[in-house]
């Protein structure tokens, strides 16, 4: 390889010439993606700043943030995957942007990326009462540690569902942290025999390969949030002990609460996760039963509006406008009972947004987003409600930094789907379609997937595929309410064209 020259995967790259070639062919790049590229192949694998680009490649313009991605984006559709399926240019959250395989002096497979920022996967506890029914309560458990964890700024928390994508499996925690790109892993055992409880947490550095802690608890159910409390404060310690030097953790505002009530609640959120229609029905049973028992109960109401307006977004409602009255209230009264909750105000601004208060919607996102900057479906929603407002462009970044957050969440159909649309209405059918497929992957049989698949095929003038996708939208039930419902009322235009789409693919009305 001459001086100058940068090899990344079967690309090279001519720093003097400012070229990117593949077997001697030049490949076209935007002169913008092309000064990034690079910008971070100067870097020699270190990473660059978002500010350290905007400097570089656009000296003293003011530019919209959102410019980078813009052009890493396409970078990244240029250059494609590694062997292992990652991609070449690494974004590290909040704080720039690195490329790997890009040495002068070697080609080396790309290094997964664990992040800077102190960063933590709780892996669901181990159920070793012997009974299934209790499966429930290991799984509340652990993801009470997440809640508590994702309420500090100081980390980075992989979100429940990409952690429990590993819920079952034997795999090496150092394995299971590469796989979600974290430093430190929390994992656990609860057995349950009566009303006592018996949970086991060891908290493992995967950098260095070592237990920091293992505590066990022998307790009465009754102490069971003061031992979630000490958990969690444990953690917070370990990973950063300066910090307590300066801000105390504060115990949980929580009190023993009622316990049946907080059975309910966690009976309720095992159901939720399972996403169909039966299952939400039963969730919603149990959060109001929860509610009747103890009215003072945050997450009784804080779910009750999560489960009511899911019931809606995915089409599953007889009665959307009695459903969606339920949400609002009850996500109210949520925060009302913890206002310092971000999943309150994620619950709110879902029940705001199907509603059609879509201002409200994003002003509840980014209150979510600004007290837990680790919870991926804040910015999910944040990206969402932008979306259901008409602004396509600006929910790109946040559906997108959401879907980096929590990679494995079974739920990520939904979001895709609006990222599929944030890109078609972008003017980008290519990445819409990718990430329309990508919805699919997750849940073949959801009509909204195939409906952005489909106008984003007739946008390409793939009509054959456009029609493959009706065919199958065409198998599957019609469901009870429209999801798109509020995008539509206040985007007449791109309701129309979802529509011509439609009916350019054969989709009856």
């Amino acid at each position: 390889m001459e001086a100058g020259e940068i090899k990344i995967g079967p690309f090279r790259l001519d720093l003097r010439r400012r070229q990117l070639s593949r077997d001697g062919v030049t490949v076209r790049l935007g002169s913008r993606a092309l000064e990034i590229l690079c910008t971070l192949a100067s870097a020699e694998g270190q990473l660059v700043s978002k500010d350290e680009l905007m400097a570089q490649v656009w000296p003293g313009l003011v530019v919209e943030e959102n410019a980078i991605q813009v052009h890493v984006s396409a970078l990244r559709k240029v250059l494609g995957e590694t062997e292992d399926g990652s991609s070449y240019v690494i974004t590290v959250p909040g704080r720039g942007y690195r490329l790997v395989a890009g040495s002068k002096s070697s080609s080396a497979a790309p290094e997964h990326l664990i992040a800077d920022k102190p960063s933590i996967a709780v892996l669901p506890f181990t159920n070793m009462s012997g009974d299934r029914e209790q499966e429930y309560f290991a799984d509340g458990i652990s993801e009470d540690i997440i809640t508590a964890l994702s309420r500090s700024r100081w980390f980075l928390v992989i979100a429940r569902n990409s952690s429990f994508a590993f819920k079952g499996k034997t795999i090496a925690v150092t394995e299971v942290a590469r796989e979600l790109g974290v430093r430190y892993v929390l994992e656990g055992s609860v057995r349950k025999s009566g009303q006592r409880v018996r949970i086991t947490a060891q908290l493992v550095d995967a950098e260095a390969g070592t237990h920091v802690w293992a505590e066990r608890y022998d307790l009465e159910l009754s102490d069971i949030f003061k031992i979630q409390d000490e958990i969690t404060e444990r953690v917070v310690g370990a990973i950063e002990p300066e910090l307590l030097k300066s801000e105390e953790l504060r115990a949980s505002r929580r009190g023993t609460g009622n316990l049946s009530a907080w059975d309910l609640v966690r009976q309720g959120t095992w159901h939720f996760h399972k996403i169909t229609k039966p299952t939400h029905l039963r969730a919603r049973e149990l959060f109001r039963e929860a509610i009747k028992l103890d009215p003072q109960l945050p997450e009784a109401p804080m779910w009750l509006g999560r489960v009511s307006e899911s019931i809606v977004g995915y089409g599953w409602s007889d009665d959307p406008a009695a459903d969606l009255r339920e949400a609002v209230k009850s996500s109210l009264r949520g925060v009302e009972l913890d206002e310092k909750d971000p999943y309150g105000h994620y619950a709110l601004s879902m029940s705001y947004l199907f509603s059609g208060a879509l201002e409200q919607a994003i002003e509840a996102a980014q209150k979510a987003v600004q007290m837990s900057p680790s919870l991926a479906l804040a910015h999910m929603g944040l990206g969402m409600a932008r979306l259901y407002a008409g602004d396509a462009v600006g929910s790109i970044e946040p559906l997108e930094r959401g879907l980096r957050l929590n990679p494995f969440d079974p739920q990520n159909f939904h979001w895709f789907r609006s990222l599929a649309l944030a890109n078609y209405f972008s003017g980008k059918p290519a990445e819409g379609l990718r990430a329309a497929i990508q919805a699919s992957q997750v849940r073949p049989d959801w009509r909204p997937a195939l409906e952005a698949k489909i106008v984003c095929h007739v946008a390409l003038g793939q009509s054959d595929d456009a029609r493959r996708c009706a065919e199958q939208m065409r198998q599957l039930e019609k469901p009870e309410s429209d999801v798109l419902e509020q995008l539509k009322i206040r985007n007449p235009h791109w309701a129309e064209e979802i529509a011509r789409a439609l009916h350019t693919a054969g989709v009856p009305d």
